[in-house]
This record gives C-alpha cells, structure tokens and sequence, in this order.
C-alpha cells in the first residue's frame, strides 16, 4: 500500500482544447474560480511529497497559478505529439516516487478522497484507475507503482497511457465526478 507522502501527484495541463474555443479553458471560470484550480486544490489538499504540473510552454497565466499553489512546472513545447509527450515530461520530472498519482486538470471534480484511494491502493507493480460503473473503461486519475514509470516514459501519441490502463485495478468514483470539461457547455454543470 502506497503512502501519500512518498507519492508525487502529477496533474496534466498543456492540451490544445481544440473543443473550447479561443480561450484558454484551464484558466476560464467555473464557479468562481478557474477551472484548472479546481484540480490543483484538491491535489494540494493531500500530503503527496511533490506536486508536478505539465503546461504548454507559453502558457504563462496557467504555470503561474499553479506555481502558487505550491506545484514545480515543467512545460511542454511539442504539445503537438499528443497526451504521452506530457505524461513523459511530468514522469521525468517525478523521478522514484513509490506512487506517481497522473490527473488531468479539466477534470475539477475529483475529490480528494478518490485520490486518496487511488495511491493507497496502489501495491508494487500494479496501477489503479478510476471508473463511475463497473463495465465502463477506467480513465485518469490512475496511479502507477514505480515499476511503471519506464513504460510511461515510452508512450507516445494522444492516447496516454489507455492501454496500461485496461489492466488498473478499479475504483469506482463517485457519480459525476469525473467529468472532463471539453466544450462551452461542460461549464454549465
């Protein structure tokens, strides 16, 4: 069982949201505050040992938001190369932690409780994904034992680390609260 404070959180920020429009979703309002702080609140709730967040090199007001809530930033200047180009950097930038914990910053109503769960269940060689029904396919946030972080670091594309992710162990989140923000509309919620 992974302990939180010899885990680090890394929560990814540097997407294109091609969905959203011009503005920059992470740093738009949702309920009073922008949409990425949601994420990073509930991250820095938690006693993780270090908290990582990946961002588009040139997305300044997003890095510094998060520089203040207390996360070191590594930026992405090929977002271009898809999800696993920012999944490697944030893995690089973890070094050996005894749980890498990966969010995704669109996603502001995780709670903090679910992520709790997520790295301590977390046992040598295995990840722990989050699902909200027992037949749908687990999605972030997930948690990786160490062993995994060399696979992480290969990835490539915009597809993450989905296939890894078929072999998680499951943990149900609660109902809603794992719903990404693409479009206008998700911010109606």
């Amino acid at each position: 069982m992974a302990r939180l404070e010899h885990s680090t959180a890394v929560l990814l920020g540097a997407g294109l949201s091609r969905r959203y429009g011009a503005v920059g979703k992470l740093v738009a309002d949702f309920r009073g505050k922008p949409l990425a702080r949601h994420a990073a609140e509930t991250i820095g709730a938690l006693p993780f040992s270090r908290r990582i967040a990946v961002c588009r090199t040139g997305d300044d007001d997003l890095a510094g938001m998060l520089e203040k809530l207390g996360f070191s930033v590594v930026r992405n200047p090929d977002t271009a190369r898809g999800l696993a180009s920012s999944l490697a950097l944030g893995v690089e930038a973890a070094g050996q932690p005894e749980a890498l914990l990966v969010g995704l910053a669109d996603m502001p109503l995780v709670t903090a409780e679910h992520l709790r769960v997520l790295v301590e269940r977390v046992t040598p060689g295995s990840i722990v994904a989050s699902v909200t029904g027992s037949t749908e396919p687990p999605t972030p946030p997930a948690a990786f034992a160490r062993e995994y972080l060399p696979e992480l670091l290969r990835l490539e594309g915009d597809k993450g680390a989905r296939h890894l992710l078929q072999i998680a162990e499951r943990v149900v989140a609660p109902e809603g609260t794992l719903a990404d923000f693409d479009t206008p509309e998700d911010f109606r919620r």
